[in-house]
């Protein structure tokens, strides 16, 4: 065992568990890729100041879980904590909103970087799949982004996660909200932290998940009551579209979100299997994020989703995934003449797309064998001096235990036959 061990609240990924992570990155993506969202690709770490205009300097991840580090040239840098105001700080500085093409649909998968206390679905490390449609005010891209999300989350398997929905209002109405809802807040019996918050994003409050606070807020003012009629309409016409699509989900008025820079359609999607970390992705308009870091007005909607918790709720539920073989061949090869032949098969076999393996390091049959059943390879290919001088190799059947001798000519032609 090594002296250094991965740090606290982050994780390796090996095989076997890994190639579900990779699975799951895959079915998300997949409908984006679909769909019109190309992919891109940012940096690890951002300037501080683009988190804290965008992200919202009240929020928890800005004034506690961001990691932060001054360069040997003074710049103030942060490990990236979510991949919205990267995304859109990439796509303006490479002007794709002038190429005349809106909205700019993109999508992305990275590891990012909260310091948290670490728990079950909570890491100070972790991974999402994140798709974002920038451009366009239309309640359509709300809806096809919530859909894409639900045909990627069925198509692995997963039915026991629920969509919560609600509308945050936009620029008109949300003031006229944020004071109704600060005078009601400012009487309630909370502690100085949460008074501060108050002040800078009352919203914030409705997300307090402490039992005492959220029992103070049973007769807070209801948003729902101050959405202006255009919001209302905007809130009806993607609640109509996702109807239609047969997307089931439910109206949560109390829903927020975690981030500053939301607005109008806010939604989550949660697995009653995960505790208290029972969030396993969401998003929302974002219509003002583009001018607050200093952009031009460019209404946008997106969503990310936890590939670490979406694991979660598979093993949750139960689902294992129909994971491709690693290996479907093996070559087990008897003398050096054999290994410099089957070498060669195998190197074939993977040209034409077959997945190939070899007995590495020279092992006698018996060793090489127990590797070949370890691999879980459905084909096994012996071969020895005898089997050579007469042309052919060894092709045993790793699930019916048949063997029998094939021309080695024919040998990479007769796999890919019975592999299909």
């Amino acid at each position: 065992m090594s002296t250094f061990q991965a740090p606290k609240g982050t994780y390796d990924l090996t095989p076997p568990r890994s190639a579900t992570f990779l699975a799951v990155r895959e079915a998300i993506s997949a409908p984006l890729r679909d769909s019109g969202y190309g992919y891109i690709e940012t940096p690890g770490f951002e300037n501080v100041e683009l988190f804290a205009r965008g992200v919202g300097e009240s929020t928890d991840i800005v004034t506690k879980e961001m990691y932060t580090l001054t360069t040997k040239g003074g710049d103030q840098l942060a490990l990236r904590p979510e991949g919205t105001a990267s995304v859109l700080r990439a796509a303006l500085e490479a002007n794709l909103h002038k190429a005349g093409n809106l909205p700019v649909k993109l999508w992305y998968s990275g590891s990012y970087y909260r310091y948290e206390r670490p728990q079950a679905g909570r890491y100070r490390h972790f991974s999402q799949v994140g798709a974002e449609a920038i451009g366009t005010e239309d309640p359509a891209l709300d809806a096809e982004l919530i859909i894409l999300a639900d045909q990627a989350y069925r198509a692995l398997g997963l039915r026991q996660f629920r969509i919560l929905l609600n509308s945050l209002g936009d620029k008109e109405c949300r003031p006229v909200y944020r004071e109704a809802l600060q005078t009601f807040l400012r009487d309630l019996d909370l502690d100085e932290e949460t008074r501060r918050r108050i002040e800078i994003n009352p919203l914030r409050v409705l997300d307090d998940k402490r039992a005492d606070v959220q029992k103070q807020l049973t007769d807070a003012p209801k948003l729902r009551d101050y959405l202006c009629d255009a919001c209302k309409a905007y809130h009806e016409e993607v609640r109509a579209l996702i109807t239609a699509a047969g997307v089931v989900f439910e109206d949560d008025e109390k829903l927020v979100r975690g981030l500053d820079y939301y607005t109008r359609t806010t939604f989550e999607f949660v697995h009653d299997g995960l505790g208290s970390q029972s969030a396993v992705g969401g998003g929302g308009r974002y219509d003002g994020l583009s001018e607050m870091i200093g952009g031009p007005e460019l209404p946008s909607v997106g969503w990310a989703l936890g590939v670490d918790r979406t694991v979660l709720a598979l093993e949750a539920e139960g689902v294992e995934l129909d994971l491709p073989a690693v290996t479907s061949v093996y070559a087990v090869p008897l003398g050096d003449e054999a290994r410099r032949v089957l070498f060669g098969v195998v190197t074939e076999l993977r040209r034409a797309g077959i997945a190939a393996d070899f007995a590495f390091g020279g092992r006698g049959l018996k060793g090489a064998m127990k590797s070949a059943n370890r691999s879980g390879a459905r084909y096994t290919l012996v071969a020895g001096e005898r089997d050579l001088a007469e042309g052919v190799v060894q092709l045993k059947d790793m699930e019916s235990g048949e063997q029998s001798a094939v021309p080695l000519a024919e040998a990479a032609a007769e796999l890919a036959k019975r592999l299909g």
